[in-house]
């Protein structure tokens, strides 16, 4: 029989939980807590090395993040790979922004992340995280969350620079979406 993947549900509206991880180039990354002076963060999390499509994601997002910075949002990338393969990874996709490694089972069991084994000791040598995507509000809340068991479904990043735009706009007064509670 399998083990089941014990990871919970992030409720969008709750405070994101912290969750510091080493940072390329030195020191921690505390995720969920914006830096560089912006008001939210987006953390995208990527599978590792060993996943091309992962490689151009983290290489768009690296396109789009001046528009990213002019909405006020931090941006920040972590996987479970160690230091040296998303080194590897990173410089590969010539990204400019803060990135964490060896996100832990135990972190990406928090986060609500699929978590996959290896293939093959050829692919990566240690369970995984599959692709997600949480964005933090001023609040420090969580105001949009998208997890993903495969590779090839993450969110279009034109559509959500146009969402977080709207989002953000003060006269919109967006809410967080997908509280609904029957109690």
């Amino acid at each position: 029989m399998k083990e089941k993947n014990m990871a919970c549900k992030l409720n969008a509206g709750d405070l994101f939980p912290k969750i510091t991880v080493p940072k390329l180039g030195g020191g921690n990354l505390t995720l969920g807590i914006p830096q560089n002076g912006h008001s939210c963060q987006m953390i995208v999390v990527y599978r590792g090395k060993h996943c091309p499509i992962c490689t151009r994601y983290l290489s768009e997002l690296n396109d789009i993040l001046p528009d990213l910075s002019k909405l006020g949002i931090d941006v920040v990338a972590v996987s479970a790979d160690p230091s040296t393969k998303a080194r590897e990874q990173i410089s590969e996709a010539q990204s400019n922004y803060n990135v964490g490694y060896d996100l832990s089972i135990e972190q990406m069991k928090t986060l609500g992340l699929y978590i996959s084994n290896p293939r093959s000791p050829e692919e990566t040598d240690r369970p995984f995280a599959e692709p997600g995507l949480f964005f933090i509000n001023s609040d420090l809340k969580l105001q949009i969350v998208d997890i993903s068991n495969a590779p090839f479904v993450r969110p279009n990043l034109a559509s959500l620079i146009m969402g977080l735009g709207y989002i953000l706009t003060p006269e919109n007064k967006y809410p967080i979406r997908g509280t609904y509670s029957s109690s």
